[in-house]
Parts: C-alpha cells; sequence; structure tokens
C-alpha cells in the first residue's frame, strides 16, 4: 500500500471514528436533552399523540383536559378557569418547556413514566390509543377561589396549608395569565412573549419564587421562637422601649411602626412586642441572641433549604454570615437581606399551630393510571421539628394576642380563635412596603395555615401597611377553609 493510500485510509478511520463518536453521544447522553428542546418539533409532535392526563381539584373536578385537535397535533390542552389555577397547573404547550404541574409532573402526563411501563404494554398489546395519569390536587376550590378573589388586582400571593398533613389548599399568584392562549398551537409562542415582555410579569409564580420579598415582622416569629429555644429568655423578658433607637456602629435610627415607644412602656416583653410588632425590642432581642443563633432557628423552619412540592420553591434566605450588630438587629424584625416566599412563612405558621411540627408541603393527592390504579399516593410527611411544643404554644399565644388586640386585629374572625401576625417590610428609601401576614386557625386546632404577601404597597406606596391590606385577604381565605 502506497503513502497516500495509507494517508485517505488514516483519514477515513479518522472520519468514521468521530461520526460513531458523534452519533452515540446524541442517541446516549443527549436524549433527554434533544427530546426537551424547544425547537424539536418531532418530539413534541410525538408527545402530542398521547392523550395527555387530566389534572383535577381535590374534589376530582378536572381542570386540565386534553381533547382532540384538527391540526398536526392530535390533542389539544385545555385549562378550565385558567386564571385561577395557573399558579399551580402552569403550562403546557409545542414549543417551550412546561411549567408548573405540568412540567413537575411531566412524564406522569405524557405516560412516559417508569411506573406506567405496564400500562404501555398493555395498550400496545390490546391496540388501545396511549394515555397519560391523571393527577389529582390537594387544592380545593372553593379556598383557591376566596384567595384569587381577596387577592383582587393586588400583586403578590396567597398560599393556603393544612398544619396536620402539609396538603396545599390554596396557591395563588397575581397578576395571573391564562394558560389556554400558550397551549395554543398557532399563537402559543407569541401570547408567551407578550407575557415575558410585560413590566410585571405574570409568569411569575409569586407563592414560591420570583424575586423574594423581605418578611418584615412576619419574621418576629422566628425571633421570639430563638429566644425561648435558647433557655435564655421567656414571653415576659424585657426590653428597654424607647421611641427611637441608633443601631450600634452606625448612625442608621429604627423605630416603632407608630414612632412611639413600644406600648406606651418604658420596657417592652417579647410577647408585648410580638402582639404590637415593635421593632426596636426585637432588634435589641436579636442583638442578644446574634445571628448564629437567628440564623439556626430560621434554618431549622426551612430558610436557605431545597424544596419540592413538587413544584420547586425558591428558597427562603436569611443572610450568610458574619453580620456586624446593627444587621443582626435588622434581621431580628425582617429586614436588611432577610427574603422570604409566602410558601415558607405559612410553614412557620403551620408549624407553630401544629405544635412545633413542621409538615412537608405537598400539592399532590394521588396520581392514578389510566387504568385507574393509583400509581402514586399523597402520605403527609414532616419536614422538620423547628421548635418545641413549649415553645410553639408560647409563640402562638402571642400571635393570638396579636389578632385580637394587637397588630393584626383585621384577621379577626367572629367565633372563632385565630393566631398570626403581620409585616411591613421597607424595601429601598422610597420605595412602596411589601405587605405580609401570616397565621393560623382556630388557634387551639388549627384547620389552616395561611401566608399572604402583597407587592408595591397595594397601590398605597408606603401608606399601605400589613394590618390594612394583607389581614384582610388571609381572613377570607380561613373563613372559606372554616364554612367548609
Amino acid at each position: 500500500m502506497n503513502r497516500e493510500l495509507k494517508r485517505i485510509s488514516a483519514l477515513v478511520l479518522v472520519m468514521f471514528t468521530a461520526l460513531f463518536v458523534a452519533s452515540s453521544i446524541i442517541q446516549v447522553f443527549q436524549t433527554d436533552q434533544l427530546e426537551s428542546n424547544a425547537r424539536n418539533q418531532r418530539a413534541r409532535a410525538d408527545q402530542y399523540a398521547i392523550q395527555r392526563g387530566r389534572i383535577l381539584t381535590a374534589d376530582g373536578k378536572a381542570i386540565v383536559t386534553s381533547p382532540k385537535s384538527d391540526d398536526t397535533y392530535q390533542f389539544d390542552r385545555k385549562y378550565t378557569d385558567g386564571k385561577l389555577y395557573a399558579a399551580v397547573t402552569g403550562y403546557y404547550n409545542p414549543i417551550g418547556a412546561p411549567t408548573g404541574i405540568e412540567g413537575a409532573l411531566n412524564a406522569q402526563l405524557a405516560g412516559t413514566s417508569s411506573d406506567q411501563v405496564l400500562d404501555r404494554l398493555q395498550n400496545i398489546v390490546t391496540g388501545q390509543d396511549p394515555k397519560g395519569a391523571n393527577v389529582q390536587l390537594t387544592i380545593q376550590p372553593k379556598v383557591q377561589r376566596a384567595a384569587y378573589d381577596a387577592l383582587g388586582d393586588l400583586r403578590g400571593a396567597v398560599v393556603a396549608l393544612d398544619p396536620k398533613t402539609g396538603r396545599v389548599l390554596a396557591m395563588v399568584s397575581k397578576p395571573s395569565f391564562d394558560p389556554n392562549a400558550i397551549a395554543d398551537h398557532a399563537k402559543g409562542v407569541s401570547a408567551y412573549d407578550a407575557l415575558s415582555e410585560k413590566t410585571v410579569n405574570p409568569l411569575v409564580n409569586r407563592a414560591i419564587g420570583g424575586d423574594t420579598n423581605p418578611p418584615g415582622s412576619t419574621f418576629k416569629i422566628i425571633s421570639a421562637s430563638a429566644a425561648l429555644e435558647s433557655g435564655r429568655f421567656k414571653p415576659s423578658s424585657s426590653f428597654p422601649s424607647p421611641n427611637s433607637y441608633r443601631l450600634p456602629g452606625t448612625s442608621t435610627v429604627i423605630q416603632n411602626a407608630d414612632g412611639e415607644n413600644c406600648g406606651a412602656q418604658s420596657k417592652a416583653s417579647i410577647a408585648l412586642a410580638l402582639s404590637l410588632s415593635c421593632n426596636i425590642p426585637f432588634a435589641q432581642l436579636g442583638i442578644k441572641l446574634g445571628d448564629d443563633a437567628l440564623r439556626t432557628q430560621a434554618e431549622k423552619f426551612g430558610f436557605d433549604k431545597p424544596l419540592s412540592i413538587p413544584l420547586r420553591v425558591t428558597p427562603s434566605v436569611y443572610p450568610p454570615a458574619p453580620l456586624d450588630d446593627a444587621q443582626t438587629a435588622q434581621t431580628a424584625f425582617g429586614q436588611y437581606d432577610d427574603k422570604a416566599t409566602p410558601m415558607q412563612m405559612a410553614m412557620v405558621a403551620a408549624a407553630i399551630g401544629n405544635s412545633g411540627v413542621e409538615m412537608k408541603p405537598n400539592l399532590v393527592e394521588k396520581i392514578v393510571s389510566p387504568s385507574l390504579e393509583t400509581v402514586q399516593g399523597f402520605s403527609p410527611e414532616v419536614f422538620a421539628n423547628p421548635v418545641s411544643a413549649d415553645t410553639a404554644s408560647k409563640v402562638k399565644a402571642m400571635m393570638v394576642s396579636s389578632v385580637a388586640s394587637g397588630a393584626a386585629t383585621n384577621a379577626r374572625i367572629d367565633g372563632v380563635t385565630v393566631a398570626g401576625k403581620t409585616g411591613t417590610a421597607q424595601n429601598a428609601a422610597d420605595a412602596p412596603y411589601t405587605l405580609w401576614f401570616t397565621g393560623f386557625a382556630p388557634a387551639d386546632d388549627p384547620k389552616v395555615a395561611v401566608a399572604v404577601v402583597v407587592e408595591n404597597g397595594g397601590g398605597l406606596g408606603q401608606s399601605g401597611y400589613g394590618n390594612r391590606v394583607a389581614a384582610p385577604i388571609a381572613k377570607q381565605v380561613m373563613e372559606a377553609v372554616l364554612n367548609g
């Protein structure tokens, strides 16, 4: 064999080897990536050849279905009351990646999960058309509607949980959107682009993510818990209560919400400061505890930890060490770099109401195969034990006082003892406040824990506050649960 022929043979071998390696990588290692690629129309068309499973509410009502289509794709995706449930269901369309439950349980709804192998084999043998599994949610339509209507045109979110089981009874984010527009085979892309380009993006789920907000005074539940868990403080432990307080080592002066000393007293107990939502006593408490104690307690409740419900929840944040005294003081009343989701603050309230046992939130009651067999059932799961039953009882008493005669009176329900805490969180110097409420009812045997966040000051700039805007919303949601 002459030299030129050897060179050509070697080149052909190299090219063949490169082709073999590239095709192997594509077929073996990039399969999932290619199938999910928005430009891979064949893969998405193949998925539309399967009748996607329905999504049902807790009472069995179908809110997402897949009727027959009359275009290239064999099935449509239809959302009943789409805006009402958008924060839960998300959307599914021929172009982009699915979101919400549609994305989190895509394999089950599409009938391609490992749990559905037997169903697929049965379809092949019997000649039946393939179908995806149905997903039944824990969402209660009446509670979801109450949360949606109570939030109105405000920008924010509502989460309602069953404290004893972790079931998510309602999850609303506003502004909302209509998933039907994005699911449209022909116009879905333009609809998505139009929504995503809005100044306030409706596609952001503010209940579990987005640009998380400072929790404001709702964080005082965590600070009070840390104080009692330390063994160094009691609800009656008191701190000086001036009408202003300069943060150590700074020129920054903080005040209580009304600009006065707490409860018109020279000293204020932890119990009184939480009930009336006084910042100055909690700032001093935070310095006494130190940032490590506050961070540890926050993390016990779930801050800085991953969570799937099965939608991914953005972790709430207590700022990393080290913090100086001024920074620590501010974190103790939910400012500085504290950030939280409504889901997390609902979990905090639920844990206090459930005697210190924090249940893992869950949106899915069960997954049912096309053959009507339960593929996966819901089972309550303990997420954490952030505080003792004794601490929970004492913090609950403070929260009851806050609703009965303190800073959260607009959450009162006739004939029901409600435990709650408001928050009015500052943002930039001239920016509107973020308004909060979190709590549970009935206080002695909770059926619901709720968290409400209202962004942009509820349209009131820096005149809005938690008790005025967020507490009445929470009241309506709690009433929807208690009234059945």
